[in-house]
């Protein structure tokens, strides 16, 4: 069975995007404010757009199941407040839920997080409860940055973030570390915000002494790592200069990576410089890069492509990515069979 660990919602039906422009407006002028009854979707609405997608794409590449949620350039969280991010962040999740209950055997559920930039994370836990308890989600994303490019909040190892992570223990479920759309002009979203992102959270754990106080704490960092392996021997060697464990001892019991980079290059580093352990197959289907690559024929996010071309890693290493790692991040997997 091949999972793929970073799928999204892309393909909505178009009066989800045309609700939120409406939260927007009303932001100016309350009269314009949608109530959350005013967004009706069908459920063949619903398949339309992922029997033409998302599904589609599995069938052809051989994937089976796909951890599926929210775009994450839609949740915006630097838009509105705590209110307008809650409302939205209702919708979303309850739609994520429409899916997977349509095609449990291809979806599972992954939830958004009502952020805000300034609002205590506390804010997110009835949420996350909600989704985990009620929906059957097993996990979350979590924005590192709800400012949407500046960076207003604590780190993710400040005790800002602690009462979240008590819950995501309790509730025994992981996040991955995904940023939102960017409304700072230096920085595109997915080219170099998300990138950042990754990058600026893998920093952040190294610094800090976050697993010792949540042992059993799990975060997964999309697009494989952003520089992390690239520039693996430098956060090697600023670990050593800090007095850290090593990387091994200090991040990887707590720290996994997926496969959405999208060259053959980039994984066999990935592959080569993260143990085959912390690697979790993923796609993002459908996701930032759509196209084909002229130098292959095939599409830049064909990600099962590349893995199956990796020379360096045995048979069961593979099964890890594909299978088996993700069954460990993701417990709550083995509740549904």
């Amino acid at each position: 069975m091949i999972i793929d660990c970073h799928g999204h919602y892309t393909t909505a039906p178009k009066s989800l995007e045309a609700f939120r422009q409406k939260q927007i407006d009303g932001l100016k002028d309350t009269k314009l404010s949608p109530a959350k009854n005013s967004l009706q979707i069908s459920d063949d609405q619903i398949r339309e757009g992922i029997e033409g997608a998302q599904l589609r794409i599995q069938r052809e590449r051989g994937t089976d199941l796909t951890i599926f949620s929210p775009r994450a350039g839609g949740m915006a969280h630097h838009i509105g407040n705590a209110k307008t991010s809650a409302l939205w962040t209702d919708i979303c999740n309850e739609l994520i839920h429409r899916v997977c209950t349509l095609y449990p055997q291809n979806f599972i559920g992954v939830c958004q997080l009502p952020q805000s930039p300034g609002v205590r994370p506390d804010n997110c836990i009835a949420e996350l409860e909600r989704c985990v308890n009620e929906y059957g989600f097993i996990g979350c994303n979590l924005n590192p940055d709800p400012s949407g490019g500046y960076w207003t909040d604590p780190p993710l190892t400040d005790k800002w973030w602690y009462p979240l992570y008590e819950k995501m223990v309790e509730l025994d479920v992981p996040a991955m570390v995904h940023v939102s759309s960017s409304c700072n002009p230096a920085f595109h979203f997915t080219g170099a915000h998300y990138i950042n992102g990754d990058t600026t959270a893998f920093m952040q754990f190294i610094t800090s002494n976050l697993f010792k106080d949540f042992p059993t704490l799990r975060f997964v960092i999309p697009h494989g790592g952003g520089a992390v392996p690239y520039h693996w021997g430098r956060y090697r060697g600023l670990a050593q200069d800090m007095g850290k464990p090593t990387l091994q001892e200090h991040l990887l019991g707590n720290v996994y990576f997926d496969t959405c980079v999208y060259h053959q290059a980039g994984i066999d580093l990935l592959t080569r410089v993260i143990p085959a352990d912390n690697i979790l197959f993923a796609s993002e289907i459908v996701g930032a890069v759509k196209g084909i690559d002229p130098e292959t024929g095939y599409y830049y996010d064909d990600t099962r492509r590349y893995l199956d071309a990796v020379t360096t890693l045995s048979a069961a290493d593979k099964e890890k990515i594909f299978n088996g790692n993700v069954r460990k991040v993701y417990p709550r997997l083995a509740k549904r069979g």
